[in-house]
């Protein structure tokens, strides 16, 4: 319940805000609207006897009903008292001198001019029953409570109470005996009342009328000529105030109102066939359009020491200079006077400081205009909730974090336009709190942690299978795009194997030059396995040394690190992410890897000519000169199937392979040392993408190759950087020589 009344309290105040706003703007205004202001110059003006006559703080009725005198000459159309007038004054009875020389009581006075007028509309609170000699005398009465919110603002009002009014003996029972009458149980033959504070209960006999014996109150010896029946309670509806001073102005029907709770309204007609439907709660509850505040000049507003000081120079016999401006008006008559308990003041959403007679006035004028503060249906705000909802998981969903936050964000500015803009221009009160804080902020949050929990899981699964396998940036825009699917799928793609030729070779002359020194040396236990262990991180950092080159190339180059294949790399690019000259990636990263390996060589070089000379130089056990080891690189372009590969159990690898991945690994086993062979596919690539990189490649004879059944066209990309020297390759070949033949071979130009 507090969270209700929590979410309840932020839309009271949403709407106030819109109140506020719609106040800077003109409405519609009834131009008869009048009020008659009791203030602390009123109070002045009667005690030093300004207007004709003196009186205290607490005036008598004849004041007002030398009021209601004056309206009547200048011939307002309605009068309506926000003063209770609930019992008679016993205590301010003096005599009232009438025109024919005749003396009647205060009280008698004011019902005089009530009766003459016929046009005042009395307050009622429901707490007491108008005195017989001002109700029946009044054209009506009017509900003047005011149900403030739970926040103590007075934002609604019930449009009509319904009051039971009980005979004065029960009263008068209720008030001696302790009897709660509001408590009471109306049963067939009985009405039930039960004393406050106990267990007790009295029961008072009726008939079917609901009459009761007046003996049971007052005795056998009833006053001659009274009945010896009363009705114990009549039932009466007394409508607001604001209500009937309208219904006065359209000739509305009031008491034939057609009244539909449940589905939020009530229908007055009048003559003509004027019709008004007030939009009011289940409960019955209108809201009050505050905006024709008590300094609006569409108000017509007066002292009442105005009206009484020309009262009395007409009862004087002056005729010259009395106005008649309040004529066919509906007159408000109610106190704004500080410091006395005769004004009612209180918050209203444009102030906390309110004097509350407006309320009168501004429903009055909401009935005459036919513009009302219409709450939107349930159902109509479920709607927007559903919609605001949906666009909510759309923005989330679609975009990037910040962009849907962002994309939120507008959509409840947006909303927010609308709804202040519904509420100024046609007095609709849309929802806010639920739609933005329920249908947008909450539901964007838990998508978010639901993208967090998930989606980010995804993502961190994503990165631990692609880190290894591609360059940062690669791996972030794949992160980033809206849509990318891992699973099996066809794509063109450039697929490169790269093999380190003669690690081999070289893994096995070493072994054996190891195991030979060992011997020569008479080494065993801790000694010959230190230097076993010693030759074999030499040969692991020598494998690492020449593919971690490659792998940097390729992934400064954009493209997947497939796999090491012992001493063979395999990549590819054109998948995941899409890159329309795959083939010139390809080749680059391939030309890049060659110079790489050829730098390295060049280090490896300068290092073995050191070795020689400490060889030479004798001291130590002499260090084996570093191998030197070439690059072997086939190329191919075509459709593969391409996807992640295994399992999350065991492990996942993005992988390709068909047809084209196998013509490339046949390739680079025919590439022999330091050299790129690419197929006829992707030599057309090249012609198209970029002609300068095509006009490196040689054609070379078709090449018959295991597994395809026809020659294949190859071409040979030159590769070595302009400031090589033609002497760098025999550098490298009498290098390897000296390590010993079955390690090197022979290198030529094109590998033959």
């Amino acid at each position: 319940m507090a969270r209700e009344e929590f979410f309840e309290r932020l839309e009271w105040m949403t709407y106030d805000l819109r109140m506020r706003a719609a106040h800077h703007f003109p409405a519609p205004a009834a131009t008869n609207l009048a009020f008659v202001s009791i203030q602390e110059s009123s109070i002045k003006a009667v005690e030093n006897g300004s207007v004709g006559f003196h009186f205290g703080l607490y005036w008598p009725r004849e004041v007002y009903g030398r009021l209601v005198d004056e309206l009547r000459e200048q011939g307002a159309k309605a009068v309506a008292f926000d003063v209770l007038f609930s019992n008679l004054r016993p205590d301010q009875q003096m005599l009232v001198q009438m025109a024919d020389g005749g003396f009647i009581t205060s009280d008698e006075f004011f019902a005089r001019g009530l009766r003459l007028a016929g046009n005042v509309i009395l307050g009622d609170t429901g707490d007491a029953p108008l005195p017989a000699l001002f109700a029946t005398n009044a054209l009506a009465v009017g509900d003047i409570t005011s149900d403030r919110d739970a926040d103590g603002v007075l934002r609604r009002v019930k449009v009509f109470q319904d009051y039971r009014r009980w005979h004065p003996y029960f009263m008068k029972a209720a008030d001696e005996l302790g009897l709660d009458l509001d408590d009471a149980k109306i049963e067939p033959g009985k009405i039930i009342l039960r004393q406050i504070g106990t267990t007790n209960v009295i029961s008072v006999p009726v008939d079917a009328q609901n009459e009761f014996e007046l003996a049971d109150f007052i005795g056998t010896n009833l006053p001659p000529g009274m009945a010896p029946k009363a009705e114990a309670f009549t039932d009466e509806r007394v409508w607001q105030m604001g209500i009937v001073l309208a219904a006065q102005e359209l000739k509305l029907d009031l008491s034939n109102a057609e009244i539909d709770l449940p589905r939020g309204r009530i229908i007055l007609r009048g003559e003509n066939g004027i019709e008004r439907m007030l939009p009011v709660d289940r409960d019955g509850y209108i809201y009050i359009d505050w905006r024709l505040e008590l300094n609006d000049p569409r108000l017509l507003q007066a002292p009442i020491e105005n009206l009484l000081g020309q009262n009395f120079r007409r009862l004087s016999g002056e005729t010259n200079g009395l106005k008649d401006e309040f004529r066919g008006k509906l007159v408000t008559v109610g106190s704004i006077a500080q410091g006395n308990d005769l004004s009612d003041r209180g918050a209203t959403p444009l102030s906390r400081e309110t004097f509350l007679v407006s309320r009168y006035w501004n429903i009055a004028n909401s009935v005459i205009t036919d513009q009302y503060i219409r709450p939107a249906p349930l159902p109509a705000g479920l709607g927007i909730t559903i919609f605001l909802g949906v666009l909510t998981v759309f923005l989330t969903l679609r975009l990037r974090a910040f962009s849907a936050l962002g994309g939120s964000c507008t959509l409840a500015a947006v909303y927010s336009g609308v709804a202040f803009f519904a509420f100024i221009q046609y007095g609709l009160w849309l929802p806010m709190v639920f739609p933005i804080m329920g249908a947008i902020f909450a539901e964007h949050i838990v998508l978010v942690a639901y993208r967090v929990l998930f989606e980010e899981g995804e993502k961190r699964r994503v990165k631990s299978v692609f880190s290894k396998m591609l360059a940062p940036e690669v791996v972030n825009e794949l992160l980033s795009m809206e849509k990318l699917s891992f699973g099996g799928g066809r794509r063109e793609i450039t697929v490169y194997f790269a093999d380190v030729r003669g690690f081999t070779e070289f893994t096995d002359q070493s072994q054996a030059r190891v195991l030979e020194y060992i011997h020569e040396n008479n080494l065993s236990g801790a000694e010959a396995e230190a230097t076993i262990n010693e030759e074999a991180r030499e040969t692991l950092n020598t494998v690492n040394l020449y593919l971690g080159a490659i792998a940097n190339v390729i992934k400064r180059h954009n493209g997947i690190l497939d796999k090491f294949i012992g001493d063979c790399v395999m990549a590819f690019w054109g998948a995941p992410t899409p890159n329309e000259k795959h083939a010139v990636a390809c080749v680059r990263a391939a030309i890049g890897a060659q110079r790489a390996i050829y730098e390295i060589n060049l280090r490896r070089v300068e290092e073995n000519q050191k070795r020689e000379l400490e060889k030479e130089m004798g001291g130590g056990r002499p260090r084996m000169k570093l191998p030197i080891l070439m690059l072997g690189s086939g190329i191919n372009t075509g459709p593969a199937t391409v996807g992640l590969m295994g399992s999350d159990e065991h492990g996942l690898n993005y992988t390709a392979f068909g047809r084209e991945v196998n013509l490339a690994s046949r390739l680079e086993a025919v590439s022999g040392r330091a050299r790129i062979i690419i197929s006829e596919a992707t030599y057309q690539h090249l012609l198209r993408d970029d002609a300068g990189l095509a006009a490196l490649c040689i054609a070379l004879p078709p090449e018959k190759v295991k597994g395809f059944s026809a020659k294949v066209n190859i071409y040979e990309v030159a590769w070595r950087p302009p400031s090589a020297s033609p002497f760098d390759e025999e550098l490298f070949s009498s290098t390897r020589s000296s390590e010993g033949a079955s390690l090197t071979g022979n290198i030529q130009r094109h590998g033959e």
